[in-house]
């Protein structure tokens, strides 16, 4: 009985390297997504200086939103952010800690430092808030703002992100 129970402990430990493909899995999802931010990113500046020949030939000034291009590349790169930090989290949860982050200290930042899933799930609830930030930003400067309840609305949802954030902050300050 006593080999049966160990085999099977054996086996439940070692299944625990199934999470691999969700890591791996995150882990090209992130390099994807940071590659699109990127593109967004040398389209954005591509656009510029078109606008720049445009401009400079005399040629009526095409408006594009560059703005916008580059708030959408941010967002990428906060997702690709929340599917790296995903992929390392689960990895030191439960596969094995990273080598290079424990043999110095200071090679990665607090915020970053896991040690269960709840410190998973804050750290990436923080930059899933920032993602909503920059979304909340995106729509905002899409939206026509045709009477005084539209402004209403936007001060509204402003406090509200801004209330987000604080208490974000507030709660970061508890933990320190």
């Amino acid at each position: 009985m006593k080999i049966i129970e160990e085999v099977f402990e054996f086996c439940l430990f070692n299944a625990r390297m199934l999470t691999l493909f969700a890591v791996i899995g995150s882990l090209v999802a992130s390099f994807v997504m940071f590659a699109k931010g990127t593109m967004q990113i040398v389209s954005g500046v591509h656009a510029f200086y078109q606008q720049c020949l445009h401009f400079s030939l005399g040629a009526e000034h095409k408006a594009d939103n560059l703005v916008a291009i580059f708030v959408e590349s941010v967002d990428n790169y906060l997702f690709a952010t929340v599917l790296l930090i995903f992929s390392m989290g689960l990895y030191e949860l439960f596969v094995s800690k990273i080598d290079p982050a424990s043999r110095m200290e200071d090679t990665r930042p607090n915020w970053l430092k896991i040690n269960s899933l709840d410190d998973l799930k804050t750290s990436l609830g923080k930059v899933i808030l920032m993602i909503l930030v920059v979304a909340f930003f995106e729509h905002s400067l899409g939206i026509a703002y045709n009477s005084p309840l539209d402004l209403l609305y936007l001060a509204a949802g402003i406090i509200l992100v801004s209330g987000a954030l604080y208490l974000t902050h507030a709660g970061h300050k508890k933990e320190h």
